[in-house]
């Protein structure tokens, strides 16, 4: 099986979720992105995938770089380039037989290059589907877990909690 790059266009999932929409809008782009490289940062945990998001630097003037934060590689963009030809070039470079490039966009425009260089395209709000989708499936998984150290710990004697602890107090020394 190929391995996957996730390839996030920033400001397009930004103006296409609800409530980091809502954030720009507000004039708080910076809180939004926050929330978005959160968001994507626990979602790569989930799903451990690799992910690489992308910002135009139009909107964080001086700024081409790129960076690590939330363990995520963040990319900006030159100062005239827009996020849009980064990715384009950037699928036709990696895009290969081992490497699946996945973009997220809702970019009609943008979605027909990748397309055509072998990526494929993850709608931005699917792709915050996934997200929830994603927690909820963590939740359970949770919830299961508890349920069962429960269950185990009902079945145990005292003298064998005892022996357990002295285990466990052994091994972290």
């Amino acid at each position: 099986m190929k391995k996957q790059l996730l390839v996030i266009d920033g400001y397009n999932v930004i103006g296409n979720w609800p409530n980091l929409n809502q954030m720009k809008l507000e004039n708080r782009l910076a809180d939004a992105r926050d929330e978005l490289l959160k968001e994507i940062s626990e979602y790569k945990k989930y799903r451990e995938l690799n992910v690489i998001v992308i910002f135009d630097a139009m909107y964080v003037p001086g700024l081409s770089k790129k960076d690590k934060h939330y363990n995520l590689d963040i990319i900006w963009t030159s100062k005239n380039e827009t996020a849009d030809s980064y990715i384009e070039a950037f699928v036709r470079k990696k895009q290969s037989r081992f490497l699946q490039v996945i973009v997220v966009t809702s970019d009609q425009a943008e979605q027909w290059t990748v397309f055509s260089a072998g990526a494929l395209r993850l709608p931005a709000r699917e792709l915050l589907r996934d997200i929830k989708r994603a927690k909820t499936e963590i939740k359970h998984e949770v919830k299961s877990y508890k349920n069962q150290v429960k269950a185990i710990r009902n079945t145990i004697t005292p003298d064998q909690m005892m022996i357990l602890e002295k285990l466990r107090d052994d091994l972290s020394k």
